[in-house]
């Protein structure tokens, strides 16, 4: 049983500047980071932005594990039409650059589009190998750069919002240094939340933690929906995951930044407790040669 690290995503203050938050979420605790690349939040088309965040992160001695790639209606690497596609891999590779100058382990990507779509089989299919042909030239860019490339698993109204599209994907890519990243929320409102956590577990390299009632994608805090944790906890105990958990929690524009932390920190402690006792309950078996004498 493993006592996975529990960091917090900065999407959190997603309309506020990184600049104006970061040592907030520092002097709550959080000693590890995934860097939001909304706008308003941190430009990363802003090279003297990018390069004083990456100094203040390394002033402050926080871990910045993990970079999300801009997500909008704009970016589409399944488009069908070329130019929307390479619009999109420009943006996105823009984005690698700006996550590997804060030196970021893993850059997560939504592999679709930010719409609902309910194509043909045959667009469909379309769709998916248009995605590969895109993604292969940043998973090699990624590594280049020393950055690790990573699939979110999306909403079940979304393309790649089933686990079958996610595992489609990553055998058609030529790459095998991209791995996933499961959304515990996005899992759970597709209603395959068991099945998703052991078939994405060979590739898992971050989970995204956030709760929600069963209807909406509300970001809650761990605990605060109807998610089972323990549960959760046990099966990716039993997938022999390695990687770390980042709590990724909803931020409006009129939220008092000191209550969000404070349930932050709450939600962090509730998924550390979880995994402690879990820890307790099922220590590690050592077997030697001769342990059957015993």
């Amino acid at each position: 049983m493993s006592d996975w690290p529990v960091g917090l995503s900065t999407g959190c203050f997603y309309t506020r500047s990184i600049f104006d938050t970061l040592e907030k979420i520092v002097h709550n605790g959080f000693s590890m980071i995934e860097v939001c690349s909304s706008p308003a939040h941190l430009d990363y088309h802003d090279d003297t932005a990018v390069k004083e965040a990456a100094a203040l992160i390394k002033t402050l001695g926080v871990e910045p594990y993990s970079f999300h790639a801009p997500f909008a209606e704009a970016i589409d690497i399944t488009s069908l039409d070329p130019a929307t596609r390479e619009y999109s891999g420009n943006e996105i590779r823009r984005a690698v650059e700006a996550a590997a100058r804060m030196g970021v382990r893993h850059f997560v990507l939504h592999p679709g589009p930010e719409r609902p779509l309910d194509p043909e089989p045959g667009e469909r299919l379309t769709r998916l190998r248009n995605a590969a042909s895109v993604l292969d030239p940043i998973a090699d860019y990624c590594r280049r750069l020393g950055v690790c490339l990573v699939l979110e698993n999306m909403l079940p109204h979304l393309l790649f919002g089933n686990v079958q599209d996610t595992l489609w994907i990553l055998g058609a890519l030529r790459s095998i240094a991209v791995g996933t990243c499961l959304d515990t929320g996005h899992a759970y409102l597709s209603r395959e939340f068991d099945r998703v956590t052991y078939k994405l577990s060979g590739h898992l390299a971050l989970i995204h933690a956030s709760d929600n009632n069963g209807e909406r994608d509300d970001h809650l805090p761990p605990g605060k929906g109807t998610i089972e944790w323990e549960r959760f906890f046990l099966a990716i105990t039993r997938t022999g995951f390695r990687g770390s958990i980042i709590m990724e929690l909803a931020g409006k524009d009129n939220r008092d930044p000191d209550e969000l932390l404070a349930e932050a920190r709450q939600a962090r402690r509730y998924l550390r407790d979880i995994s402690r006792k879990l820890t307790v309950a099922l220590p590690p078996t050592v077997e030697g040669p001769d342990s059957a004498e015993y």
